[in-house]
């Protein structure tokens, strides 16, 4: 797995995710599969054939999460440059068709929230945005076809 970029934030909310489902979550399924051992013939049980399901649905996440935590980097801020589009930057943009005016931070992919404003890199508007500078016109291919981009502004 390829190493992943997190704001402290991001990653803090990853680690409380990992947290619930090891310290609540695992033992929870551990006492549901429990009681149905305690009701008898397991050949017949459907409560334990399904609290067993949940343990390894359970167990696959817990695992998808410690491989993410393992590969995720928290980005220095301080030694991102402003010039440009990139992860962290805030960029205010002018749909040139319409003249709609947007404004979207750029994040990593598990932390990309669209009612937040924020959408990840690898989004294809966050694609067509990285590396450009105020000025510059992205043209982004969407569903409906291509959109050009004016970048108005960047801020951290």
């Amino acid at each position: 797995m390829a190493v992943q970029y997190y704001t402290e934030e991001g990653l803090k909310k990853l680690q409380e995710e990992l947290n619930q489902l090891k310290n609540v979550e695992r033992p929870r399924i551990s006492q549901q599969i429990a009681e149905a051992r305690d009701k008898g013939d397991l050949s017949e049980n459907a409560e334990y054939d399904a609290a067993k399901d949940a343990q390894g649905m359970l167990e696959l996440k817990i695992s998808k999460l410690e491989d993410v935590m393992s590969n995720a980097r928290i980005i220095d801020e301080s030694k991102l440059d402003n010039s440009k589009a990139l992860v962290l930057s805030t960029v205010k943009i002018k749909n040139k068709t319409n003249g709609q005016v947007m404004s979207y931070t750029l994040v990593a992919e598990n932390e990309a929230d669209l009612k937040m404003g924020k959408i990840s890199v690898s989004s294809p508007i966050g694609k067509g945005l990285l590396g450009k500078k105020v000025g510059d016109v992205a043209e982004i291919s969407v569903p409906s076809g291509k959109i050009q981009f004016e970048i108005i502004e960047i801020k951290r």
